[in-house]
């Protein structure tokens, strides 16, 4: 049944202890032998502000207030998403002795990757609100920051429906690692990350119901930088749409990830 791998998760003890445990060693292996460790979560996304301060606010001319910070909230959260799926393609390749050798449950692996980018994305939202509030005049936090809580949970959820399906793809087709950097690619241009919003929907009418990854950073932007409440559909369609998408990724994991030692 599509049930038992959630069922086998709350089965026995310890389980927040290992996700912690895991999710630090992913850390580790990713920073920590690196001389300028945890800051490289930070290099790729003001690079990335960089360049598209200068085509978008310089060249083109958006005059979105406050765009760096539009752009660094943006790209926190899609930097947050890709990582989680593109990074997880492999997982049952490349953790295979976890699954294989031992009890783990193959979900903890995946939620051990997914808690080491929550790790980065930690790091740089407290980066971007001190940039936020320090470099912007007039600015401040209202009470409206609570809801970024479930719209990182939504996030999350999302990040690790799309780590389970293509994951899974990959035991039987290869190619999906190279087609997701397609759709990835897509994804980013049909997206709010660097244009205005109304722009945006009159230019492609309903995008941000198509794109998974709009209504999260469009109601991240609202509570936060605009102080006032999420779009209260997309809010709701956006945990439709990532409860959608985990159902067929814990599908998938239960009928091709129970054999993924076999196939690999």
């Amino acid at each position: 049944m599509i049930f038992n791998i959630i069922n086998d998760w709350f089965k026995g003890t310890n389980k927040l202890e290992r996700f912690w445990l895991l999710a630090k060693i992913e850390y580790k292996l990713r920073y920590y032998e690196n001389t300028l460790g945890l800051l490289w979560a930070l290099v790729k996304p003001i690079s990335e502000i960089f360049i598209y301060y200068v085509a978008f606010e310089l060249i083109l001319k958006q005059e979105i207030p406050n765009f760096v910070s539009f752009l660094f909230l943006g790209l926190i959260l899609w930097n947050f998403f890709v990582e989680s799926s593109t990074g997880t393609i492999q997982i049952l390749a490349t953790k295979k002795y976890l699954y294989e050798y031992t009890n783990m449950n193959k979900m903890e692996i995946y939620l051990s990757v997914i808690g080491s980018n929550l790790i980065g994305m930690g790091f740089n939202f407290l980066m971007f609100l001190a940039y936020y509030l320090l470099f912007n005049s007039g600015t401040y936090i209202s009470w409206h920051v609570i809801f970024f809580i479930p719209i990182i949970l939504n996030l999350i959820i999302l990040s690790l429906a799309f780590s389970l399906i293509l994951s899974n793809i990959y035991l039987i087709a290869k190619d999906i690692q190279q087609v997701w950097a397609i759709v990835v690619g897509l994804a980013f241009w049909i997206s709010p990350l660097l244009f205005k919003l109304d722009i945006l929907r009159a230019r492609l009418p309903g995008v941000d119901y198509i794109n998974p990854i709009s209504s999260i950073v469009i109601n991240a932007r609202r509570i936060i930088l605009e102080n006032t409440l999420p779009e209260w559909d997309l809010f709701f369609w956006g945990f439709i749409y990532s409860g959608f998408f985990l159902f067929i990724g814990i599908y998938l994991l239960n009928k091709l990830g129970s054999k993924a030692a076999e196939k690999l």
